[in-house]
C-alpha cells in the first residue's frame, strides 16, 4: 500500500470530463498511447484518423502543463512518458427520432471521462539521481569563538598603535584610568580617501 502511495505522489494527473465521444472510441486511442513518451505520444495522435485523438491531445497538453509549472517537480515536459490513460463512461444523453407508424427510436448521445497520468521517465530519473550524487554538498564553516576572534584583534591594534604614537608621558602614566581616553585606530573613510 505505502509502495502505491509513493508512485501516485510522483504523477500529474489531468483530465476531461463529458467528452463527446463513446468510451469504447476514446479507448482505442488511450491504448495506442499508454507506455509511450510525451513526444511519441503527441506524434501518434497528430497522425490518428479518429476525432477523439483531438480531444485526447488537448488532454496531455494540460497534464504536460500541469507538470511543468507545479513549484514542487518542474519536471521537462519531455521526459515524462504516459502511466495511466483511460476512458471512463460517461452519462448518456437521451433524445428521440421519430419512426414509421407513429413510433419513435431512441437516440443515446455518449460521452466519456478521459484521464492521463504522467510521470518521469526512468532515464530521467537515473540522469536526476546521478547529477544530485555528483553535485558537492557545501559543509558549512564551524563557528569560530567569539573571544578569540577579539583578542587577536586587539593584539594587533595595540602592535600597531605602539609604532606610531609615541609613548605615554609620566603625567598619562599617573591619571587614573577612567580619565584616560581609549586609544582606537582610525579608519579611513570614502571622504578622506578623496
Amino acid at each position: 500500500m505505502a509502495v502505491a502511495e509513493q508512485t501516485r505522489e510522483q504523477t500529474v494527473r489531468a483530465q476531461a470530463k463529458w467528452v463527446h465521444s463513446s468510451a469504447r472510441k476514446a479507448r482505442l486511442v488511450t491504448d495506442l498511447i499508454r507506455g509511450r513518451s510525451v513526444p511519441e505520444a503527441r506524434t501518434i495522435l497528430a497522425f490518428s484518423q479518429r476525432a477523439v485523438a483531438h480531444d485526447i491531445e488537448k488532454v496531455l497538453r494540460s497534464a504536460v502543463a500541469n507538470a511543468e509549472s507545479r513549484p514542487d517537480l518542474l519536471w521537462n515536459g519531455d521526459d515524462l512518458v504516459v502511466v495511466i490513460a483511460y476512458a471512463d463512461e460517461g452519462p448518456t444523453l437521451k433524445r428521440w427520432r421519430a419512426r414509421a407508424r407513429g413510433r419513435v427510436a431512441r437516440i443515446r448521445k455518449r460521452t466519456c471521462h478521459i484521464t492521463l497520468e504522467l510521470a518521469q521517465s526512468p532515464a530521467a530519473v537515473a540522469a536526476a539521481a546521478a547529477a544530485a550524487e555528483a553535485k558537492p554538498r557545501r559543509q558549512r564553516a564551524p563557528k569560530a569563538e567569539p573571544a578569540a576572534e577579539t583578542e587577536t584583534e586587539t593584539e594587533t591594534v595595540t602592535e600597531t598603535d605602539e609604532t606610531t604614537t609615541p609613548e605615554p608621558t609620566a603625567e598619562a602614566a599617573a591619571a587614573p584610568a577612567e580619565e584616560q581616553p581609549k586609544r582606537r585606530s582610525r579608519k579611513k573613510t570614502e571622504s578622506e580617501d578623496n
